[in-house]
């Protein structure tokens, strides 16, 4: 080898050895878009499992509330960030299948983003009063007939709202809409307060906003939308009722990035939520509340919500449902 040669492989050499390895994901603490308010569905579940979440990631989680238009403001944000995985969202059922289907403008599509799992499953109850004199799916179908009967939601465009009104279709009430007359709150609390209060005849929302409500004897649950029974509330489920269409009418809570997330990427999320998952502190802190945790990969994710998402838009064109917004 002559001098020049030596000279290169030396040159060569050095250079190697002063370019930085590659660093490896995380890089820093990730930025964790909750896009519904603190207290709601959304922010307890985040909140419960970013302890555990945290300590499987090894970065710190910066959890944010970026609120705003039916949880559009925060998913739009994670739609227009670097798809590195150092911004991510806390998908859920209103702002990621509701939505969708229901609105007739919205500044992204499910395909703006990469759902790697869908971990916490919130069943749907009916439940009326006890004083309203309705005992069954079958009492509150008759009462809709006689005419009078009203059901709240969280507001037009909500999983409640889209919930009073499937209930009703696939328990043969025609014209749902027309039938009974939709009550929209200004949030879950206020949907079950105005049941408490005879504003409205009955609700069908998540099963951990009923909870204590069903406990102490307030409200009296009609139906659960799962094919299991639900700890906690003595009434049929959806299939012994012969109505395991309304399984699909479930709240849901994911982890979503951007569209072009990195496969290793996605696949850290994967095992980052199988660990957290199992977390003892944060299945009690769920499951007392009435969720689920359902841990799914992210084909089982994908495949659940965009079904869950023509289920809920077959049915808003049935009935004429679209909204502007």
């Amino acid at each position: 080898m002559n001098f020049r040669q030596i000279a290169t492989a030396l040159s060569v050499s050095a250079a190697l050895t002063i370019v930085p390895a590659l660093a490896e994901y995380p890089e820093r603490a990730i930025n964790m878009v909750i896009p519904f308010g603190a207290g709601g569905a959304t922010d307890i579940s985040a909140r419960a499992i970013a302890e555990p979440l945290g300590n499987a990631v090894g970065k710190p989680l910066i959890m944010v509330n970026l609120t705003g238009a039916g949880g559009a403001t925060g998913s739009v944000n994670v739609k227009n960030a670097k798809g590195d995985g150092q911004t991510m969202l806390f998908a859920r059922v209103g702002s990621h299948s509701v939505s969708p289907a229901m609105k007739e403008t919205l500044p992204y599509t499910l395909d703006d983003f990469r759902f790697v799992t869908v971990y916490e499953i919130n069943p749907v109850a009916c439940a009326v009063t006890p004083a309203s004199g309705i005992n069954s799916m079958e009492d509150l179908v008759a009462k809709v007939a006689e005419g009078g009967v009203s059901y709240s939601s969280s507001g037009v465009g909500s999983l409640l709202h889209i919930a009073g009104a499937m209930v009703l279709k696939e328990f043969g009430v025609e014209n749902p809409l027309e039938a009974a007359t939709h009550i929209p709150q200004k949030g879950g609390g206020a949907a079950a307060t105005a049941v408490l209060n005879g504003t409205a005849t009955f609700l069908c929302t998540n099963s951990s906003a009923l909870a204590s409500f069903v406990a102490n004897g307030q409200l009296k649950p009609l139906m659960v939308t799962t094919e299991q029974p639900i700890t906690g509330f003595d009434a049929p489920t959806a299939n012994e009722l012969g109505k395991p269409a309304l399984n699909q009418l479930v709240g849901w809570t994911g982890i979503a990035g951007p569209d072009d997330l990195p496969d290793d990427v996605a696949t850290k999320w994967e095992a980052w939520m199988a660990t957290a998952t199992q977390d003892e502190k944060f299945i009690k802190t769920m499951t007392s509340a009435g969720s689920i945790i359902t841990l799914m990969s992210e084909e089982e994710a994908n495949t659940f919500i965009r079904g869950q998402f023509e289920v809920f838009r077959a049915l808003v064109d049935d009935l004429g449902m679209r909204i502007e917004g």
